[in-house]
């Protein structure tokens, strides 16, 4: 099982880019799918964007597609998260998922293992 550990939030203007880092702790983290997902005050979490244990498929939300691009590592064992054209309503915690596979599937749910989140806040 793998362990996973978000970073790089924080404040930026509408407009701006950020980009999110996912560590993980685990000898087999090639074994798992990888997901974003975010969660805004008062709102139930939503999935954001997906990519497949070996990093040929990727998924996204509508809300998002164009503007954020996922990617991973599987030789150093990260799984990033790059946000162009941020918007307000892109506030939200931003969590980092795992999910064991095998196939090359990129799921919207059933995540098993979470990271702690990150904050990302944009400004209007």
């Amino acid at each position: 099982q793998v362990q996973l550990v978000e970073s790089g939030g924080g404040l930026v203007q509408a407009g701006g880019s950020l980009t999110l880092s996912c560590a993980a702790a685990g000898r087999t983290f090639s074994d798992y799918a990888l997901g974003w997902f975010r969660q805004a005050p008062g709102k139930e979490r939503e999935y954001v964007a997906a990519i497949s244990r070996a990093g040929l498929r990727t998924d996204y939300a509508d809300f998002v597609k164009g503007r954020f691009t996922i990617s991973r590592d599987n030789n150093k064992n990260t799984v990033v998260l790059r946000m162009n054209a941020l918007k307000p309503e892109d506030t939200a915690i931003y969590y980092c998922a795992a999910i064991y596979t095998v196939t090359g599937a990129t799921p919207t749910h059933g995540y098993k293992i979470w990271g702690q989140g990150t904050q990302v806040t944009i400004s209007s």
